[in-house]
């Protein structure tokens, strides 16, 4: 498999490298000449080039992986469908559900490959969270929230939202195993006119589960924790914790004196392997060109999440007024 990466930038960067160590990266495309000679200086062999539209045509690449400013997907990775290469787009997807959808038939009718890049769901925390929740270890889900906060990376083309929620919103999704019936949000922009800084977005799934997302890049600390509750147990995924990364809680209450009182518990820590989640992403998409399976992350995937965003876009435009989803209780989102 030959790939190609168009754009090195802050995340293509990790791109270039990863693909670079497996061996299947033959080219890199940025439009900046500063870029390509800096990646010329770590990376020997490679095609540089600014021409986009050479390597599309160049029967050499088999795939192209986008890593390029999200606003630039959905035109780069039709123009690379349309040219018969296999696509990975990093998050997200596209801008718009409605494009998403565009590229996903777009993918069907050209039989080509296309993943998203939904870095978590390939996390090995994420992974093991899962198979507990697939084996009835939590019991079932009542509610969970998700937290991504940071200062700095303010980014000028998108808000809070838009740049961190999607890996939230993934993996909600695919531990939940169904779409939100409802979504509300709210937030605030503090640093420059109309580009939230901050917003806390919560979910409703049918049958009154609940989760919550808070992201802001105007926060005194770097913070990415998930925190699962299910009727039996509760689980917490910290990626900032090198020695815990997922604990396991039981969930003891007793009754007192007709008051719920709960018993403080120890968190038990859960094995997960030791594999970097870009590599595991990257050899997932490799295998998934061989094999000519759909990917984890597929179009389907990327569509829903910018579903989801969107609706809760509307709800922040609106100051916090609920925003429904159509037809969410008929989806089925799969394991």
């Amino acid at each position: 498999m030959r790939v190609a990466v168009f754009g090195y930038g802050q995340w293509g960067r990790n791109l270039v490298r990863v693909f670079h160590e497996m061996g299947v990266l033959v080219a890199l495309c940025d439009d900046r000449p500063e870029a390509l000679a800096e990646a010329q200086k770590r990376f020997h062999g490679l095609r540089l080039t600014t021409d986009a539209a050479s390597l599309l045509s160049d029967p050499e690449v088999d795939a192209v992986v986008i890593a390029t400013p999200a606003e630039t997907h959905f035109a780069l990775a039709k123009a690379a469908l349309e040219a018969a290469k296999d696509v990975f787009v990093e998050k997200p997807l596209a801008l718009r559900a409605a494009e998403a959808e565009t590229l996903g038939k777009l993918a069907k009718a050209r039989k080509r490959i296309l993943m998203v890049g939904h870095l978590l769901r390939y996390h090995p925390a994420v992974v093991r969270l899962k198979e507990m929740c697939l084996a009835g270890d939590l019991g079932r889900l009542e509610y969970a929230y998700s937290n991504r906060l940071n200062l700095g990376r303010v980014r000028r083309e998108e808000n809070a939202l838009w740049s961190f929620a999607p890996h939230d919103v993934s993996v909600l999704l695919h531990l939940f195993e169904a779409m939100p019936v409802q979504v509300s949000a709210v937030g605030g922009a503090y640093l420059q006119p109309n580009i939230p800084d901050v917003s806390v977005s919560n979910l409703l799934f049918d049958r009154g589960a609940r989760a919550h997302i808070f992201v802001s890049w105007l926060h005194p600390f770097k913070e990415q924790k998930l925190v699962v509750v299910g009727e039996k147990m509760m689980a917490v995924f910290d990626d900032l914790n090198p020695q815990a990364k997922l604990m396991l809680f039981e969930k003891n209450f007793e009754m007192v004196n007709g008051n719920f009182m709960a018993r403080r518990p120890e968190g038990t820590p859960v094995q997960i392997e030791p594999v970097e989640p870009l590599r595991r992403e990257c050899e997932h998409f490799i295998d998934c060109l061989r094999t000519r399976r759909a990917p984890l992350t597929d179009a389907q995937e990327g569509q829903r999440v910018l579903r989801v965003l969107e609706a809760c876009q509307r709800s922040l435009t609106l100051n916090g007024e609920p925003v429904a989803l159509p037809g969410a209780r008929e989806e089925t989102v799969h394991a």
